[in-house]
């Protein structure tokens, strides 16, 4: 078996330079690279390819890597429609996702088309709309790209006169696309991912994620394993949240905000994330078990379970880093 992995900004080089403002994203996506092509590696009779860094495919090398493959796994930003843009390359030069079909890649990536979508199904997420904010908001509120990754260009808006500064900010980040307003919902920010497939899905550990503590909610990585109680209420809410969206398949991540009630009525699935995320990097260490397998044989209807997992606590950070807490 063949698996392609493609990481768009380490085979582009976007973000490579450290003074770039995509320095971050960049070594996420090296990061999640790294640590996928190192398990897949590890499983008998599986060879990957993959790009090195700025080492860029002509159209005709990536149809041929897609075609020669039996899997391909994208990953990359949802920002700008990247992600849907390489995954339906990947379909057209008839190849095989290793994750979310096209329509689910769509529907994760509009934050704005799936708030919607998950109030329909009574799946509990902050009010969103896609106007500008107004003198009469109920602040604070979060502004945020409509097809965002990794909080870019997002803003916690405490008051209306805010708003000018979160602008000046966008216009210096070039950020000119789509926004949208949704409540801000109190509580802990934490992330469950899932080994979706045909079978069923698997869940892996919740992780907390850590942020950064001013008004731009920076991812800053995670930890995991979180309190049993805590795991037990994101569980259940992460579940609610993948299971009416159709086409999910490989890894895919939910992140959430936890709230302070105790029976989770304060809890809510902020965005699905459709793709890999860092959090693999912290959970293939408590994995008693290579998770690129796992991941292959979710994707190929194989649900395995109960995941064995390691004693410990450990943080990881958006660099690839991991240290036990």
């Amino acid at each position: 078996m063949r698996v392609f992995v493609y990481e768009s900004l380490t085979a582009t080089g976007a973000g490579r330079d450290p003074a770039s403002p995509g320095h971050g994203m960049f070594r996420e996506g090296r990061a999640m690279r790294d640590a996928v092509v190192a398990d897949l590696g590890r499983v008998p009779g599986v060879e990957v390819w993959f790009l090195p860094d700025a080492a860029p495919t002509e159209p005709r090398q990536f149809a041929d890597a897609v075609g020669a493959s039996d899997w391909s796994l994208v990953i990359a930003p949802e920002c700008g429609g990247e992600l849907l843009r390489l995954a339906r390359r990947v379909v057209e030069h008839g190849g095989r996702l290793l994750g979310p079909s096209l329509s689910a890649i769509q529907l994760c990536s509009d934050k704005l088309a799936l708030a919607a979508h998950w109030r329909d199904r009574g799946v509990r997420t902050p009010a969103t709309t896609d106007r500008e904010p107004t003198r009469c908001e109920p602040f604070p509120v979060v502004w945020k790209p409509r097809d965002g990754a990794g909080s870019t260009s997002t803003f916690r808006l405490d008051s209306h006169f805010a708003l000018a500064s979160a602008k000046a900010k966008l216009a210096a980040e070039a950020y000119a696309g789509p926004m949208i307003l949704q409540e801000f919902v109190p509580g802990r920010a934490a992330s469950v991912a899932f080994l979706c497939g045909p079978a069923g899905t698997v869940q892996l550990l919740p992780a907390f994620q850590l942020l950064s503590a001013d008004d731009r909610f920076r991812y800053l990585g995670g930890e995991v394993p979180v309190p049993a109680d805590l795991a037990e209420r994101a569980t259940r809410l992460a579940q609610r949240a993948v299971s009416c969206v159709p086409g999910l398949l490989g890894y895919v991540g939910v992140d959430l905000v936890l709230g302070d009630a105790a029976d989770g009525s304060r809890d809510f699935a902020i965005e699905i994330n459709p793709r890999l995320t860092t959090s693999y990097v912290g959970l293939r260490e408590l994995a008693d078990f290579n998770l690129g397998e796992a991941l292959l044989a979710a994707a190929a209807g194989e649900v395995r379970g109960p995941l064995r997992w390691k004693p410990g606590r450990v943080r990881f950070g958006p660099d690839g880093s991991v240290a036990t807490a």
